[in-house]
């Protein structure tokens, strides 16, 4: 069963459930014997729910057409009424919600079988996931490596094959750095400026999930954002044949379909893709990443795509402001607000310096900056969308290098002490200089994202590369806004010629 459990996506294993070949305990099992196995050298489930989940299971109360998929949520974010939602901060550690969050409503709707949490940095700050909280997850690919952040215990546990996918969030880069670091598919997608989900400073933050296979995730989509045609999201109708995780689902439409999954149906016609190797908000792209793009565009080439160079010519200097100062203003909301949430005054003691820090610049400095950032995040978005708009699709980087080594980008005690000493610094500027300073070094790795969180446009990490080191290096394709259709087409297509479903770390493979 173990081995028929790694060999299925998400909607294989439903599949599976479907038509009583197995039984949703019987893979709810696979994955806990996974986790209990791999998770003690990885730290990518900081929360097991095991109890619980095997009583739903044994129940059948499961429905949906992801029916007994075991599913693990990221502890950011997301709440899960009953489970304690810490966001990898010791002052939100005890805080248990009472009611679900929207997705999560949808997503237990979907048959997913939540049975733990995954690790994150406190409260999404940083690129790579080591919080004081949980302490370091490490890549499956490398125990040394960083799975990335902030969703990185979701992608170690994708990629150790504990789950097919995992919910994730991304606010600047924290779906497709992830997935670039563990060689997953990592979709963020279009914003959408009216979902209440996604009330925070310039509408930076949107939820999804890091996956393995490129229908998962479409589906998914599908269902969670409501997309999903008349009475496919509710049943939990059997799909009848086995469809590989390569290929879009064939079968009961009636289950599966929707526009996101039917776009893989059909290879996208020959797409203009503007090549751009601008490192953005890094100084440079490693030479393993230029490698990275250039065979990308040669595969897109090979398969009929017009690929040919392009940039945005913005200033990134003016984007960085930008993205710091709303990401000031949402570290500011996320711990200095705290007490609405958990009914207890936020302490310095309760969190780290660098969340700390960012907070106070967001509350003494980001604050009053906050309409001009709005005002130059409008302007950053129209000039970005008439790029664009002069192609198909935009390949890029996802970072600016492969997975840097655990506690590479951690604050040295001289910028521990600086951060500390934000609070008592009397002049804005140097407040301004200090928030540039701590996030130079993050930018330098992971500063290749941001700018399409700002423009809200659809973006993703494909796993078309990896290192002679062995490790991955994915590269970013990006469409215009609400074109996410036109992506999951793409994906699919370079998925069908270079796959990479059964491309495991051999930590993954070594396990039975």
């Amino acid at each position: 069963m173990l081995a028929d459990y790694l060999s299925h996506d998400a909607i294989g294993l439903a599949q599976l459930v479907a038509r009583r070949e197995v039984s949703a305990r019987e893979l709810l099992d696979a994955a806990i014997d996974r986790a209990d196995a791999l998770n003690p050298a990885l730290n990518a489930i900081v929360l097991s729910d095991y109890a619980a989940a095997r009583e739903r299971a044994a129940q059948g109360a499961l429905l949906g057409p992801f029916a007994g998929v075991p599913y693990l949520v990221k502890d950011l974010g997301a709440a899960v009424a009953g489970l304690p939602l810490s966001m990898g901060s010791r002052h939100y550690r005890h805080y248990v919600p009472t009611e679900d969050s929207p997705l999560i409503v949808r997503t237990k709707a979907a048959g997913f079988n939540i049975f733990g949490k995954t690790n994150t940095s406190e409260c999404g700050q940083v690129p790579y996931t080591e919080s004081a909280l949980f302490g370091a997850c490490r890549n499956p690919w490398s125990l040394d490596h960083t799975p990335g952040g902030s969703s990185g215990g979701a992608a170690a546990a994708v990629a150790a094959g504990i789950v097919p996918l995992a919910h994730a969030s991304d606010g600047g880069g924290s779906i497709r750095i992830p997935a670039s670091c563990c060689g997953l598919f990592g979709f963020k997608p279009s914003h959408d400026p009216a979902a209440a989900l996604r009330a925070t400073p310039g509408n930076l933050v949107v939820e999804h999930a890091i996956s393995r296979s490129v229908r998962d995730s479409a589906f998914l989509l599908d269902v969670t954002s409501g997309r999903a045609a008349s009475g496919r999201a509710a049943s939990g109708r059997a799909a009848p044949g086995r469809a590989a995780p390569g290929r879009a689902v064939s079968g009961d439409a009636a289950v599966y379909g929707g526009p996101y999954l039917d776009a893989l149906n059909t290879p996208p016609a020959s797409l203009k893709i503007g090549y751009i190797t601008d490192p953005m908000l890094a100084p440079a792209l490693s030479p393993d990443v230029r490698d990275a793009l250039d065979d990308a565009a040669k595969l897109a080439a090979s398969l009929g795509h017009i690929v040919e160079p392009a940039s945005f010519n913005i200033d990134f200097e003016q984007i960085g402001e930008v993205f710091l100062t709303l990401w000031a203003t949402f570290a500011e909301a996320a711990v200095l607000d705290a007490q609405q949430m958990t009914g207890r005054k936020p302490k310095r003691a309760e969190f780290e310096p660098a969340t700390w820090a960012m907070a106070q610049v967001g509350r003494r400095f980001a604050r009053e900056q906050l309409p001009r950032a709005l005002e130059l995040q409008r302007q950053i978005t129209a000039r970005v969308a008439g790029v664009v708009s002069r192609y198909d699709v935009i390949l890029c980087a996802t970072l600016a290098g492969p997975p840097v080594k655990i506690g590479e980008l951690l604050p040295t005690p001289v910028e521990t002490a600086q951060m500390k000493a934000v609070g008592m610094l009397p002049v804005k500027p140097l407040l301004k200089q200090m928030l540039v300073q701590t996030s130079r070094k993050a930018f330098a790795w992971a500063g290749c994202t941001e700018l399409f969180n700002l423009t809200g446009q659809p973006a993703m990490s494909v796993p078309l590369y990896w290192t002679p080191r062995g490790l991955p290096v994915g590269v970013q394709f990006v469409a215009r806004h609400g074109d996410d259709a036109r992506l999951f087409a793409l994906a699919h297509q370079l998925e069908l010629a270079r796959p990479w479903f059964d491309k495991r770390p051999p930590l993954a493979r070594a396990q039975p």
